[in-house]
């Protein structure tokens, strides 16, 4: 019989997905209660997301059959580990972005409400799905939800950059659709349980099309994880996308990179005698590639928006670069990285409209003049001035702001950027014979930290000290308290990166041996 502890699984799909419709059926008759409604909803997501975070660590995986059919015949959510802490990512990121909104964007647009419960309830599902087919299903949901968001506000920038958007989601989900059909038609089932189960019974002879199934799957979710050079789009839409947007958004790279661990480790983990070290190697190389072009893009760009998009790439290289060693230690520092970069880009998106707004029109153009030609020699000032000059309160907390984010982004200590580039490095450069790729790992991780600690000190020096002066930016206590509480947050990481590593290596030791995943979907002994 079941409880009310087992329907809190679907939860995270139900609330978002009544506040989409609520705040539809509300429409522009009452702005009050449309925010009321969805701020209910984000609310209620942390906290649901809390509980199950709680309720997932366990050895066996907690199953909703929906309908109480077998899992094998109908639609099951499964929650795990894994699962748990991306819906508390996901529903942190959506109360931070939501509550943004409020200060001016939520009226930049038409439906922007629905759209954004609708993108977390896509978010939750993927996160929850336990066959393919509905991963492809809430996949198609977030995206359509984010195509909305992606040109929320108009404009020509956002306009062209959402269609590319569009057009190369659009090729990834025909990617998707194929590789489903060739692994349906092999294995007779897109439950992801079943599928592992049977995939290690079945014959040599068809296991090269499982593999060609696997590989067309892969195409779809590393597009997705905007892998190089799948993922050229990614900056110049997200720094095209308005603030809140940006922000809900940066976190749809993870699904990508939560799908490949969920799929690969499942098909290809222990005991699936399928060729898991070639997969691992696609997956160190990309992710090693996607790092050095975005440490490059960081490097290259003058816009604050794509830096923070190209921060985006740096990240999804480091996780697939880490995952790709196949160790379950180095998933573990994979995923704690996964967490601290999450919020902190997060925090960076929201924080750029912040910093901007006190600047000039076209204040990057006159940036790199000032770089390429210098600036015109001014008179020494006068015995009688001030020395120094005075730093509003806002902009002195907007650079301590930014001064937390280059730390974070570029895992300098103290904080746990820093912590989770040393949690992935340890398991690799441990004692006995070190292979040449680990070395190649450490140097892409230093030098993209290097990378990314130029950039941004760079862009501080020319937003707060070297600009001319401007204005101090009039910032509402809801666009700033979401900053904060963001960087609170990997502050509280840091503090506690004891537990919290403890947790993710548990996560990791699962996903390395699903038996409880399978225990928990198929029953009995996988």
């Amino acid at each position: 019989m079941s409880t009310l502890l087992d329907h809190l699984v679907i939860a995270p799909i139900l609330v978002p997905m009544l506040a989409g419709i609520a705040t539809i059926l509300i429409g522009e008759r009452s702005r009050v209660l449309t925010i009321a409604t969805g701020f209910a909803s984000v609310i209620g997501l942390v906290v649901l997301a809390a509980a199950l975070l709680i309720l997932s660590d366990e050895p066996v995986a907690r199953a909703y059959r929906l309908g109480d059919w077998p899992a094998l015949f109908g639609i099951v959510l499964v929650l795990d580990r894994l699962a748990a802490l991306m819906l508390m990512l996901a529903a942190l990121l959506g109360l931070a972005a939501f509550s943004f909104s409020l200060g001016r964007w939520a009226r930049a647009g038409a439906h922007f409400h629905p759209l954004f419960q609708f993108q977390l309830m896509g978010l939750n599902g993927a996160f929850l799905a336990g066959d393919i087919f509905n991963l492809f299903v809430f996949f198609e949901v977030m995206l359509a939800a984010s195509y909305g968001l992606a040109l929320h506000g108009s404009g020509t920038a956002r306009v062209r950059a959402g269609l590319h958007y569009i057009v190369i989601n659009l090729v990834a989900s025909a990617f998707f659709l194929v590789g489903v059909s060739v692994l349906y038609g092999v294995a007779g089932t897109l439950n992801m349980a079943d599928l592992a189960a049977r995939i290690r019974m079945l014959e040599a002879e068809d296991r090269g099309l499982v593999e060609a199934g696997a590989a067309i799957l892969g195409i779809a979710f590393l597009t997705k994880a905007a892998i190089w050079p799948l993922g050229f789009w990614l900056p110049a839409t997200y720094a095209a996308a308005s603030t809140p947007a940006a922000a809900i958004m940066s976190i749809l790279s993870k699904v990508g990179i939560y799908a490949v661990l969920r799929m690969w480790l499942l098909l290809f983990g222990d005991g699936a005698g399928l060729s898991q070290g070639f997969a691992g190697a696609v997956l160190t190389i990309g992710g090693l590639a996607t790092l050095a072009f975005g440490s490059v893009a960081v490097l290259a760009t003058q816009n604050l928006a794509r830096l923070a998009g190209a921060s985006v790439l740096v990240s999804s290289g480091t996780l697939l670069a880490a995952i790709g060693a196949g160790e379950a230690a180095v998933t573990g520092g994979a995923l704690f990285y996964m967490t601290s970069s999450v919020l902190a880009i997060g925090a960076l998106f929201l924080l750029i409209e912040l910093v901007e707004r006190g600047r000039d029109v076209g204040a990057d153009v006159l940036a790199v003049t000032r770089e390429a030609f210098g600036t015109p020699e001014e008179e020494p000032p006068a015995e009688e001035a001030e020395v120094g000059i005075a730093i509003p309160g806002t902009l002195a907390m907007l650079g301590f702001a930014f001064l937390a984010c280059a730390l974070l982004l570029a895992g300098l200590p103290p904080l746990s950027g820093f912590l989770a580039k040393f949690a992935i490095l340890a398991p690799l450069l441990g004692p006995g014979p070190v292979p040449a790729t680990s070395w190649v790992l450490l140097a892409a991780l230093v030098l993209s930290g290097l990378a990314t600690i130029i950039a941004m000190t760079r862009t501080g020096i020319e937003v707060f000290w070297a600009a001319p002066e401007g204005t101090a930016p009039r910032v509402a206590v809801v666009e700033i308290a979401p900053v904060a509480g963001l960087l609170l947050l990997t502050v509280a990481l840091t503090l506690a990166a004891g537990p919290a590593m403890e947790f993710m290596q548990r996560t990791a030791e699962a996903l390395h041996a699903p038996q409880g995943y399978l225990r928990g979907v198929l029953g009995g002994p996988p």
